[in-house]
Order: structure tokens, then C-alpha cells, then sequence
């Protein structure tokens, strides 16, 4: 049975002023190499088998962080698991986007990546990932829509918004997945 940590980056300067990140290569703070390291030592007490991660920076520091912490070893990173590209909106902030393109920018196309187009690259990375590590426990560093995205398709959606550094499990069975924990944060309340 594959079980799957899903993990927000830490925190970005970008997070903090409300700017879409996309797949703009921002880095962390030191807010969130922190939420890392606790992540890191929350980690050591659990049995992960390796780590794979976005390669842009906020998430490939993030593993750096954790897998130095807590032993887990970094199996790779990855454009797959990269956050959804949002097109011309990336590095706007809210007001920025109504301004320029209305109450329903959302519904306009500028350029991001499509639903499909994000599950796409989810279903060749576990596909890889059945036949390279089937019954592993893994950990993956990723992005909040890229993770609400995945979610999203397995009808396991939540209300509450992924925070950084989070940790959501996932666990395969027979045919299906199952949501194990989601949104977790324990780590941050020491």
C-alpha cells in the first residue's frame, strides 16, 4: 500500500503579500525555513522512505530543510509536481487583477495552465511512481494549488485552506485512495 505526504512549502514573502506565486521561483523566508525545520523534526519520528520535491526553490528548500533534519533522503525533484501555472496573473495581487481585468478574472483565460493540464502532469508522475516505488511511504514537497488541485480530482476537496508547511496524507488501497489526515500542522504549535 503507497502512502503519499503531501507538504505545502513554507512560507514566501509573496505568501505574506498576497501575491500569486504560480510558477514564479520565489524564495523562502525565514518564517518558513523555520516552519521547515519543525516540520524537519516532526518528520524524524515517522517512518518516510525519501522525499520527492518541486524543483522550484520555495519547495526545493523546504525538502533541503526537512531532509536534513530528519534523515529522510531527497529521491529527486521534479517539474511535475511543480505549482499550476497561472499565466498573466502570476505576481498580482487581488485588487491588481480585479483593476485589470474585472470582477471575473477567473473566468478569463491569461495563460494559466488548465485543470487537465495539472492532473495531467500528477497522473504521469504517480504513474512513474507505481513502477519505480509501489508500497512506499513517500513525501512530497509541493504547491497549495497544485495539492487542492489533486484533491480536487480524488472528490477529497476540503474548506479550510492549506497552510504552509501542512501535511496532508494520502493513502492507496485496492482501487482507491483514501484521505488519511489532511491540513496538518501540528508541528508549528510547539
Amino acid at each position: 500500500m503507497t502512502t503519499i505526504g503531501l507538504i505545502r512549502h513554507g512560507s514566501t514573502e509573496w505568501n505574506k503579500l498576497g501575491k500569486m506565486q504560480g510558477q514564479m521561483d520565489t524564495s523562502l523566508t525565514e518564517e518558513g525555513r523555520a516552519q521547515a525545520r519543525l516540520l524537519g523534526h516532526r518528520m524524524k519520528n515517522e517512518a518516510w522512505t525519501g522525499i520527492f520535491s518541486s524543483d522550484l526553490s520555495r519547495a526545493r528548500e523546504t525538502a533541503e530543510i526537512i531532509s536534513a533534519i530528519s534523515g529522510i533522503p531527497i529521491l529527486g525533484f521534479d517539474a511535475r509536481l511543480r505549482e499550476r501555472s497561472f499565466g498573466q496573473v502570476e505576481g498580482t495581487k487581488e485588487q491588481e487583477r480585479i483593476d485589470r481585468w474585472g470582477a471575473d478574472w477567473k473566468k478569463l483565460d491569461l495563460g494559466g495552465e488548465t485543470n487537465e493540464q495539472v492532473l495531467a502532469r500528477w497522473h504521469d508522475f504517480l504513474e512513474q511512481l507505481a513502477t519505480n516505488a509501489s508500497d512506499e511511504r513517500l513525501l512530497l514537497i509541493s504547491h497549495g494549488g497544485f495539492i487542492v488541485q489533486i484533491l480536487r480530482a480524488l472528490s477529497m476537496e476540503q474548506d479550510e485552506f492549506l497552510q504552509n508547511t501542512s501535511l496532508t496524507i494520502l493513502k492507496r488501497t485496492d482501487s482507491s485512495w483514501e484521505l488519511v489526515l489532511y491540513n496538518c500542522l501540528v508541528h508549528l504549535e510547539s
